[in-house]
């Protein structure tokens, strides 16, 4: 944990400033995600934005020689689900895009629910506790919180709701890199694990699942889904510890009243 990157105010400002970028991507994705669209044509879209559009680059592509711009994890996908030309999204599925984006030395990473046309009342409500989790969390952030805080008020919000924490995957620091100390889980007990400091940059992702917690890796060696084919979503926001709390650098602007 000490060797977690705290960035000083001139690096802030190019995170904020990547945040804000990857925000828009977001924004364009909003009136073009519906049914009969496939995942690479999300793929495909993102990618001109970010590069012609935004003049940045999505930092996922070739990081750990992963081949795409982002994931698409459709309903019991938990993360890293991979674009397809065959997988068109239809009429009732929830899809999480996880998007990165590096402008001026710095990688911001977000990810999104998205509804697909009429969706049952019960995905909608397992998108909206994972949504109220992954806040839950980051309204524990300031100076001297600890990362427990963090997975703790998420873990008691999704599994008070009826669902379950998954815990192979974590949020982490990020900063130059995707991925910098610390890892942040999203469960755990308050008042335990590292102390937060003022300038640390880090996700908070919850992946949360409708039925048991356990998940299980395809044979492309990156989609996670889960074991029992029950429905899991998934938010992410990138969060800087402030002085007197956090900024959500990659907050939206739907999001601007919270």
């Amino acid at each position: 944990m000490n060797s977690a990157p705290i960035k000083t105010p001139a690096e802030q400002a190019l995170m904020r400033n990547a945040g804000q970028l990857l925000s828009r991507v977001f924004g364009m994705l909003d009136d073009f995600v519906g049914p009969g669209v496939s995942t690479m044509e999300i793929n495909n879209r993102v990618e001109r934005f970010i590069v012609d559009e935004l003049h940045s680059r999505p930092a996922s592509k070739g990081q750990y020689d992963y081949p795409y711009v982002l994931n698409t994890s459709v309903n019991e996908v938990v993360c890293h689900g991979m674009p397809r030309v065959s997988q068109r999204l239809k009429n009732g599925d929830i899809v999480n895009l996880d998007i990165t984006l590096e402008n001026g030395g710095f990688i911001a990473d977000s990810s999104k629910m998205y509804l697909v046309g009429r969706v049952s009342p019960a995905a909608r409500r397992l998108v909206q506790i994972t949504y109220d989790a992954m806040w839950r969390g980051i309204e524990t952030v300031r100076p001297g919180a600890r990362l427990g805080d963090i997975g703790s008020a998420i873990q008691r919000c999704a599994e008070g709701a009826g669902y379950s924490v998954v815990r192979e995957y974590c949020g982490h620091g990020i900063g130059r890199d995707m991925h910098e100390e610390p890892q942040v889980l999203h469960f755990g007990r308050p008042g335990t694990g590292p102390v937060l400091r003022e300038g640390m940059t880090f996700t908070i992702e919850p992946m949360i699942n409708q039925g048991s917690r356990k998940t299980k890796l395809k044979k492309d060696g990156w989609t996670v889904i889960t074991r029992d084919k029950k429905l899991s979503a998934q938010w992410e926001h990138t969060v800087l510890v402030t002085a007197g709390g956090c900024e959500v650098l990659t907050l939206r602007p739907e999001e601007t009243g919270r």
